[in-house]
């Protein structure tokens, strides 16, 4: 529309697209024109507000089973958590309200004033699925990005090598070293050829591995075994006994930085929502979302 002028921040991890948007709009009353901060998401489960349970998936995807939601709506939402996401806490501090997920029935798709989640899942890389330059076309200038995490050590990955269970992937590992070693050349490059181009990418990687390598500086009692699952370190992925399997849940949830087998606790997403909104520039640079916000 002529009278939306969109300005885009963006957040990726792996397929994950967060887009915070400045909308004028017009209100009813005394046709008084605001500017309307606004969150888009688009991403994998790791921003999956609930999505996917609007759709025919394996059971083994979706999360729409307790103890899924457990800590802060007090019933399954759809979130791959206990409770809040990292995008839910992003929200927060930028005074929006939670950013329902686009297939919700009751959610329109004619407007979106406060954003829209378009996350879902077990969304893939693939080639026909990239956005390309079209955020960027439609006035996208601000991008936020998180580099991939240390899921090396994830609990479902580190019981994988039987002759040392917990031990961190080495395989996997290398793959997300140079894919983070890559990535900060290509946002630069990006800055360089796309005029008005800013961004805040945040080291997720650093982040997640401090907290699983030293759990109790960060609050937690536990950082490689999963609250809720079956098997060593809970890493089978059965929470909710969605796939007919028993599983085993933890007592106190904020003792452990992951929920499941892969994914982690609201606590965990709190702490990394602050980095990614306020974090020197060491851990989200050159700017935080904070900054770009604020930004002009």
């Amino acid at each position: 529309m002529e009278s939306s002028r969109l300005f885009f921040i963006i957040m990726f991890l792996y397929t994950i697209v967060l887009s915070i948007s400045s909308i004028n709009c017009t209100e009813k009353n005394n046709n008084l024109v605001t500017n309307q901060a606004a969150l888009f998401v688009f991403g994998d489960s790791l921003f999956d507000a609930g999505n996917l349970k609007y759709i025919n998936s394996t059971s083994g995807f979706q999360s729409n089973f307790f103890p899924y939601g457990q800590t802060t709506f007090k019933f399954p939402t759809g979130r791959v958590s206990d409770g809040r996401l990292i995008t839910d806490f992003i929200a927060e501090n930028a005074w929006l309200p939670l950013i329902p997920p686009n297939l919700l029935p009751s959610n329109s798709h004619s407007q979106f004033t406060y954003g829209a989640n378009f996350a879902f899942g077990g969304a893939g890389a693939l080639v026909e699925t990239l956005p390309g330059m079209e955020v960027y076309k439609m006035g996208g200038r601000k991008f936020g990005f998180l580099n991939m995490g240390a899921y090396e050590c994830a609990p479902g990955i580190s019981i994988l090598d039987t002759t040392n269970i917990g031990s961190c992937s080495k395989p996997v590992a290398e793959l997300i070293y140079l894919y983070n070693k890559k990535f900060p050349g290509a946002l630069r490059r990006l800055q360089r050829e796309l005029p008005g181009f800013r961004y805040a990418l945040h080291d997720y990687h650093t982040s997640l591995l401090e907290r699983i390598n030293n759990p109790s500086k960060y609050g937690f009692k536990e950082g490689k075994m999963g609250c809720c699952g079956s098997g060593l370190l809970r890493g089978i992925n059965t929470c909710g006994n969605q796939m007919r399997h028993s599983y085993e849940l933890c007592e106190n949830v904020t003792d452990y930085l992951f929920f499941d087998a892969s994914h982690l606790t609201e606590k965990a997403h709190q702490q990394f929502a602050e980095l990614m909104w306020s974090g020197p520039p060491n851990v989200t640079g050159p700017y935080n979302l904070k900054a770009l916000f604020e930004l002009n």
